[in-house]
């Protein structure tokens, strides 16, 4: 468990296991444990996991800076030059995979395979239920996620009386999102997109995505909401594993 200061911020990542390096990316408004706790032992197996919370996230403290995926993306590869690592794998989840997919587009030799869970690449691909808060939706996280999420914030943040503020700065990114065909087509990237069939995202979404990417695939998960995606290890590693084992991350 350690910080490195990038770009003014002091980052806080995990290093779990060894092998060949994979950069877990966690959700919006969670934690590293809060999103991975059920994969990450299994992937340390026969991984140098580095398990990252970004800006405003767990132990890494906000700032004034505006929460753009750019500026993300240039945190986890200033990250990635402080360990000497070239080149990585990323296994991101909601916020953690456009942040994956960022670090594709605009530093490409510096991402290998990629996994992207619960991602959508315009606002229109998230069911409307969901930027509405409809509290019938079955899609939305529970009282216990967002109960979750707040506990954890307040026993690790730097500031935890900043929870509200930083919930609205980080919650707005989603509806902003407007990536185009072209955006997707420039990753070069191999890319397993990953949604759950109660997802936030409407899966018909996710398949236009596995269009526009030029070396993709999909897959859906059977009785799985948004929250859900990376707590069912059943379901999760019998596709990660192997599609991340598929070729060397290194050219």
């Amino acid at each position: 468990m350690s910080y490195a200061h990038v770009n003014g911020l002091d980052i806080y990542y995990e290093v779990h296991g060894s092998g060949e390096p994979l950069v877990l990316l966690h959700g919006g408004l969670l934690t590293i444990d809060l999103t991975f706790a059920a994969v990450l032992p299994a992937l340390a197996r026969t991984r140098r996991v580095i398990a990252v919370e970004l800006q405003g996230h767990g132990h890494t403290a906000d700032t004034e800076r505006p929460f753009e995926l750019s500026h993300l993306a240039g945190d986890v590869v200033g990250l990635l030059d402080e360990l000497g690592i070239e080149k990585a794998d990323f296994f991101g989840f909601s916020l953690g995979g456009l942040v994956s997919l960022q670090v594709a587009m605009a530093y490409p030799e510096r991402a290998g395979r990629l996994v992207v869970a619960g991602v959508h690449f315009r606002a229109d691909g998230y069911h409307p239920e969901v930027f509405a808060l409809d509290p019938h939706s079955k899609r939305l996280p529970t009282e216990a996620d967002f109960a979750a999420m707040r506990d954890a914030y307040l026993a690790v943040a730097p500031v935890p009386e900043h929870f509200e503020v930083f919930m609205a700065k980080a919650s707005a990114l989603p509806e902003k999102l407007d990536w185009s065909a072209d955006d997707l087509g420039a990753v070069a990237s191999p890319v397993l997109i990953v949604v759950g069939d109660t997802d936030f995202v409407r899966v018909d979404h996710a398949a236009e995505m596995r269009q526009h990417i030029p070396d993709s695939r999909l897959a859906v998960l059977p009785g799985t909401t948004h929250m859900d995606l990376t707590r069912r290890a059943d379901l999760v590693l019998p596709l990660v594993e192997p599609f991340l084992d598929e070729t060397p991350t290194r050219d």
